[in-house]
């Protein structure tokens, strides 16, 4: 968008000197040297008389001073080639034409500078002598008086005009730009139009220097865009025209078009992308306040266009790192980094926004798989940055993207992003075909940098996504073998991908469906060979960067056989151990107990398969052929089997006492003990060995059912698959004695623990006293309630530890509460024994009365009892508990809040046995109990914080943390009950809540921001305003690092808050706050008088 008149006719232009323009710009900016500041304090009339005073030195100066005539004459016949108007009635438009023709005198003249200048060659003696500068070159000084003059003409000659809506107004930029809006005169001529126009298309032409383009477009590309934008894409409205009206032609329309894209292509483009978003600006916000009152919102077709050229900017190659740069950096960021980068890097909002506009395919794409081809190379590539501030930001971006175009279009993700991040890994695979030209040994398959690019990519897509979406855990699976085979590799030396490996394998075990991680586990062990797995001739090696490589192995010759075969054995033991390592990390989440009673079956399985084997073999009638492919087949299942015995070994060696996690699992493992030991009674080959771990098992049975652990009628369905594998070993055993045991477990099982021989009792009894021969069972079971009897593995079934229904994972629908109690500790409590036996028992089985008043007056016994602590009545705790529960899910209030009372009372007389079971069932999920039940269990917990009082800080972290995960359930009433106790505790734990002030304040902010529901956001308010009332004074040591967060939060719902009872709440929480504050400023004045008596 030159300016054709200034190129067409006449000969070269008579430059002079560039100091006398920068002069005459100097004069024209700021008349006696003091600075274009002073223009910024004026208002209308002193800036309209300073403007005109201004032109009518610079005149004078061409007019009087000699030494002016060439800068006169060139600006002349510059201003004689223009087409565009220069004079105005308007000052301020006059006063741009001269500041625009000077700017053009400047042009010209460094053109022809750079022209004329012929450095001398460099002297070989002083080559440390820096070259000539080109004279076009300027200095600080005069860079700034130039920048002051663009400033001048974009405010004066190019936002005045623009519409509303286009670009930021001045008026919110700086007080002389509200000044400079109103001296403007928008009725003289030129027209407006015209004279944004001329501005547009004179500052293009002065651009096309490079030194004065960089000057222009690092500060002003988005008002010059702005007007370009205007000048070439705003739909003009037909009406009837004056004659002397002034309008462009459709060519200048069409050369705006055509400037305003050229400039995009040329310009750094993340500030490209940047200044578009500015100008296509927000979502419409409303605001009544003038004084907090924002600007208009941007014209339909401008938002149209910029949406558009975006889609344009990110078409590009490097469009997706010109679009993520943009936004990042206009986020504050800056180009490497910035101080603002770790703020940034942890903006997960703006890393979705971006991940959304990366993952919508534009208009412009002429389809989904297209826009797919072409971006997915680049999103990949943010993964790589070297600088650390920039790559955690781009990475996050990055993944945060992966993510999403999976979500949205799993197929394309597969075969854009998923394949060629795994590529490296299937080229190894056994499945995959290698090339005849790689088949060379020593050949590298995989480069070092290949694959640890791979591996890092994995783990940033994986495991720090942590989005285990279908797509990504089926593009994963197939490459496991080989990813558990690297990871073996690294266990043997130091590698920084170890933990890399480590981690992505247990991510993907974990978020795997059960069956499908225990046949990941078999083809990690080799007992499944039709998993895919590392290719027989590829091999991991050590790199020289100190990463690893895949190459081809090298021959094997025969007489290395041996020397092959122990390699092999050796890796196999190797990679068992690493398995059993990598195993040692899952027991928590069941996955090693599972794996383990896998194994054990296959035990039973080889028992079986050998006698089978021993009976079937006949040869007379096969050939040679077959006898060969029948002992191959032998010799593969011998192997196998041996694999699984060496398997077993590890996995006793490695996994801890408490691999099993829950009674199913204890189940499975008993009755694979079981089925091993019948297929050895029926073949007669039992040995010592097998008749102790059947004798174990059993013990462990009736350890189970002699009172180690709560069952239900649920855990009864488990152990009945128990009963005919019992029943067989009472019928086939030798030994009476294991065959009375297994009868009376059979019969103890069937009348789920009703009817209990002392044979059970004393195997039970016989179990424990192997596991602690000294006889201390009893004495712990005293004074610690809270255990139960776990199992390891095969020469180790029984371990006792803490009972938590986490680590457990017992499904009961009623708390883990102990049969026995110690008797000391209701001795100490006992008062007057003034009830029986009798009484107890008739009021008991009235609590099950159908009629509610009698069944109500019972509760109401139960409880006055309890809280006169008589013995009789604390002896049966576990029961009374029980009744209580079980009342508690009757719908009838007179009876549930009974059962609310006598358990907040049961709980204060035993809290730690009571307690961690209510916060089980409160914390368990929709399936296991009902909304209204899990409420009342809330009311429960609130009277039991209440009553605890001081003592409750014994109790904060359980009751924290069930708490907080209460506010992430789905049941809104149960969010805002969760908030309702939390505020009940944070009011009670005073200087103890410092730990987890952070988290308690983080999750009281997303919910008050945050939750649709309109009475959990009530109730979060409603927790910081009990929180400052129970603190009062202290909330300034206990909520210092919080306060301000508190304080802003509260202004928020007061300012933004549809619902009137959460603003009355917030308006309730800042007086309180203000009152905190005027005590801990201003404290009262103690008129009081020491008196100090001396020695």
């Amino acid at each position: 968008m030159a300016d054709p008149g200034l190129a067409a006719g006449g000969g070269p232009l008579e430059t002079c000197g560039l100091e006398r323009i920068l002069e005459a710009l100097r004069l024209l900016l700021s008349p006696g040297g003091s600075g274009s500041s002073s223009l910024q304090i004026t208002k209308h009339d002193v800036l309209l008389a300073t403007l005109k005073s201004n032109l009518s030195a610079l005149e004078d100066k061409f007019l009087k001073d000699p030494h002016w005539k060439k800068l006169k004459l060139l600006r002349d016949e510059i201003a004689n080639r223009a087409e565009w108007p220069q004079n105005s009635v308007d000052v301020t438009w006059s006063f741009t034409s001269q500041t625009l023709l000077l700017l053009l005198c400047l042009k010209e003249t460094m053109i022809h500078l750079a022209a004329d200048f012929n450095p001398a060659k460099p002297n070989p003696r002083t080559p440390e002598a820096a070259p000539a500068l080109s004279p076009d070159t300027l200095s600080i000084s005069q860079q700034k008086t130039v920048q002051s003059a663009l400033q001048f003409v974009v405010t004066l000659g190019v936002c005045p005009y623009l519409m509303p809506g286009v670009g930021v107004p001045l008026r919110y930029r700086t007080e002389f730009g509200a000044v400079v809006q109103d001296v403007v005169c928008l009725d003289a001529a030129p027209d407006a139009t015209r004279r944004l126009y001329s501005s547009c298309r004179v500052l293009l032409n002065v651009a096309q220097h490079a030194s004065l383009g960089s000057l222009i477009f690092c500060r002003h590309f988005g008002d010059i865009a702005a007007g370009l934008c205007q000048l070439g894409f705003c739909p003009t409205k037909r009406q009837s025209l004056k004659a002397e009206e002034e309008v462009l032609t459709e060519e200048e329309r069409a050369l705006s078009r055509e400037a305003l894209r050229d400039i995009l292509d040329q310009v750094y483009q993340p500030l490209a992308v940047r200044e578009l978003l500015i100008l296509q600006g927000g979502p419409p916000q409303s605001c009544t306040d003038v004084k907090t009152q924002v600007r208009c919102r941007a014209p339909a077709w401008l938002r149209r266009l910029c949406g558009q050229l975006l889609s344009e900017r990110l078409m590009r190659p490097s469009g997706v790192q010109a679009v993520v740069r943009g936004i990042l950096e206009g986020a504050g960021a800056g180009v490497a980094g910035g101080s603002h980068a770790e703020a940034t890097a942890a903006d997960w909002k703006k890393c979705d926004l971006i991940a959304k506009i990366l993952a919508s395919c534009p208009q412009q794409s002429l389809s989904p798989e297209d826009y797919y081809r072409d971006t997915c190379p680049q999103i990949l590539d943010l993964f790589h940055f070297q600088d650390k501030l920039t790559a955690r930001q781009f990475q996050r971006v990055a993944t945060t993207t992966f993510i999403t175009m999976s979500r949205e279009h799993p197929q394309l993700a597969a075969k854009y992003l998923l394949q060629p991040v795994l590529a490296p890994l299937h080229r190894c695979l056994n499945t995959a075909e290698i090339p005849e030209s790689d088949m060379v040994p020593g050949t590298i398959l995989v480069t070092e940098e290949e694959l640890s690019r791979c591996i890092e990519d994995v783990f940033k897509v994986y495991v720090v996504g942590n989005e285990p979406l279908t797509v990504l855990v089926d593009s994963l699976l197939p490459v496991l073998g080989v990813l558990f085979s690297l990871y073996c590799f690294t266990k043997q030396s130091v590698s920084h991908i170890r933990s890399l490996c480590q981690e992505i394998l247990l991510w993907i075990l974990g978020k795997l469906e059960r069956n499908k991680a225990v046949a990941s586990l078999k083809g990690f062990a080799g007992l499944d060979r039709s998993v895919p797995s590392l290719h027989s001739l590829c091999q991991f090696r050590a790199a020289t960067q100190g990463g690893i490589m895949v190459t081809i192995k090298e021959a094997i010759w025969d007489c290395d056989e041996d020397e092959a075969l122990y390699q092999k054995v050796s890796s196999e033991q190797c990679q068992l151990e690493h398995l059993g390592d990598l195993l040692s990390h899952c027991q928590e989440c069941g996955l090693a107990g599972d794996f383990f009673i896998f194994c054990l079956k296959e035990l039973t399985h080889v028992a079986v398969e050998n006698e089978a084997e021993l009976k079937t073999q006949h040869f007379s009638s096969k050939s040679l052929l077959e006898l060969e492919q029948h002992q191959t087949l032998l010799v593969e299942g011998q192997e196998q089997k041996l694999l699984v015995l060496q398997l077993v070994a590890v996995l006793c060696e490695r996994m801890s006492e408490q691999i099993f996690t829950n009674i199913t699992q204890v189940v499975d493992f008993v009755a694979a003990t079981l089925q091993r030991a019948c297929a050895s009674l029926a073949h007669q080959t039992e040995s010592t060995v097998e008749s102790q771990t059947l004798s174990m098992s059993m013990g462990l049975v009736a350890v189970m059912l002699g009172g180690a652990v709560q069952l239900n009628s649920s855990d009864f369905a488990v152990l009945k698959q128990l009963l005919p594998l019992l029943e067989k070993v009472s019928i086939t055993h030798p030994d009476p004695v294991i065959q009375e045991l297994a009868a009376d477990l059979r019969i103890t099982i069937s009348t789920h623990g009703a009817f209990s021989t002392e044979a059970v009792s004393v195997a039970a009894q016989s179990t424990l006293n192997k596991k602690d021969p000294e006889g201390k069972i009893e004495e712990q079971q005293q004074t610690s309630h809270e255990r139960y009897t776990d199992v390891s593995h095969s020469h180790l079934e029984q371990q006792q530890s803490h009972e938590k229904p986490n680590q457990t994972g017992l499904k009961s629908s009623a708390p883990l509460i102990p049969q026995e109690v110690s008797e000391s500790s209701t001795t100490a409590n006992q008062k007057s024994g003034s009830i029986t036996t009798e009484q107890l028992q008739e009021v008991l089985l009235s609590a099950y009365d159908p009629q509610i008043p009698t069944r109500a007056a019972a509760l109401r016994t139960l409880s006055r009892w309890i809280e006169r602590r008589e013995a009789r009545v604390l002896e049966v705790q576990e029961k009374l508990l029980k009744i209580f529960l079980e009342n508690l899910e009757h719908e009838d209030a007179f009876v549930y809040l009974s059962a609310i009372q006598g358990i907040a009372l049961l709980s204060d007389a035993y809290p730690e046995k009571i307690l961690i079971g209510l916060l089980a069932q409160y914390d368990s999920s929709k399936d296991k109990h009902t909304p209204e039940t899990r409420m009342k269990v809330g009311e429960v917990l609130m009277r039991i914080v209440r009553a605890l009082g001081d003592m409750v800080s014994k109790y904060r972290e359980p009751l924290i943390h069930t708490f907080l995960r209460g506010v992430r359930d789905p049941d809104s009433a149960h969010r805002a009950s969760s908030l309702s106790n939390l505020g009940e505790l944070c009011q009670r734990l005073d200087f103890l809540l410092g730990s987890v002030v952070h988290e308690v304040t983080a999750c009281l902010i997303a919910v008050a921001k945050t939750d649709h529901e309109v009475q959990v956001r009530r109730a979060a308010i409603h927790v910081i305003v009990l929180l400052l009332r129970g603190l009062s004074q202290k909330a300034t040591e206990v909520l210092r690092d919080v306060l301000k967060d508190l304080y802003h939060l509260l202004k928020h719902v007061v300012r933004s808050e549809p619902d009137d009872v959460a603003r009355l709440h917030a308006q309730l929480a800042l007086e309180e706050l203000d009152e905190i504050m005027r005590n801990f400023l201003f404290p009262p004045q103690k008129l009081e008088k020491k008196i100090v008596v001396l020695p």
